[in-house]
């Protein structure tokens, strides 16, 4: 396992499988966005956004209108409990946004641990028809700068911001052998953040296949993953390489300070209250 911080500051582009790991400064965007866009692709983006979770939703799409896969067909498909509460946004050409009606939850927990659940059914019943590219984000985040084609791949991880420049003995994974989640000390590659799964649509659903599973079976046992569907996420990757990886630039967070690596931060996880926005501790 190698950290994708080198020394003084410079990046490692590369994982140990040789899959590339987007940086600043490793691509070209206007010629990588150009021949995407030949290729007349939709990329279709899910957003979970229960309880008070909607307030977080008019800074997320205003900021991806600005910087999410500009000049592309991009549908979202917004998971909400509260219809009434989705904001008037305007989208750009070719922009689409689908609000899709779920029951309320009083665990936090459970929210995340239905989201592969909800990915998984709305892959089978619309997105295998309805687009190319799936990307499956989190809401309470915003976009900072430019997010283009070169995310864009077979299977994307996003290395987890807080984890990008420790050692593998720290990351938070699974290490209780009962749970399905579970990789053992010596084993693993990178943390990866559960705010962003991108990829073909097809592969997408595996994941969210597989992680459902997973945490059903967990379920059955009464056994919750460390970090619910980000462990089972882990877990996933370990034996199915990503065949890109992004760098924290895509996975930032608001209350960290920028470092020598990364020189710009383009999608970020937002200060908030846990206490006003979760349903329970």
């Amino acid at each position: 396992m190698q950290s994708p911080q080198g020394l003084n500051g410079k990046v490692i582009a590369v994982t140990p499988w040789l899959a590339p790991i987007v940086w600043e400064g490793t691509f070209d965007s206007f010629l990588i966005d150009s021949i995407y866009q030949q290729q007349n692709i939709t990329i279709a983006t899910t957003v979970f956004a229960l309880g008070k979770y909607t307030t977080f939703l008019k800074a997320f799409l205003e900021s991806a209108e600005q910087n999410y896969f500009v000049g592309f067909r991009v549908h979202y498909y917004l998971f909400t409990d509260h219809p009434e509460q989705v904001p008037a946004v305007k989208l750009g050409e070719g922009r689409q946004l689908t609000v899709l009606k779920v029951a309320s939850s009083n665990r936090w927990q459970e929210i995340t641990l239905r989201r592969m659940e909800k990915l998984e059914k709305l892959i089978e019943s619309r997105l295998v028809n309805e687009a190319d590219y799936v990307f499956s984000l989190d809401v309470d985040t915003k976009f900072y700068g430019r997010w283009g084609a070169e995310s864009l791949g077979r299977l994307i991880g996003v290395i987890h911001p807080g984890y990008y420049q420790t050692s593998r003995k720290r990351f938070p994974y699974e290490r209780r052998p009962e749970s399905q989640a579970y990789i053992p000390a010596a084993e693993g590659d990178y943390y990866y953040g559960g705010a962003v799964i991108g990829g073909f649509v097809k592969d997408v659903y595996k994941v969210a296949k597989t992680c459902r599973e997973q945490l059903d079976i967990d379920a059955a046992k009464s056994i919750e993953a460390a970090w619910q569907e980000e462990s089972h996420l882990n877990k996933y990757f370990l034996y199915n390489k990503p065949s890109k990886v992004l760098s924290p630039e895509y996975l930032w967070q608001d209350f960290k300070p920028n470092t020598n690596e990364v020189k710009i931060i383009r999608f970020s996880q937002v200060i908030k209250n846990y206490a006003a926005v979760r349903p329970n501790p």
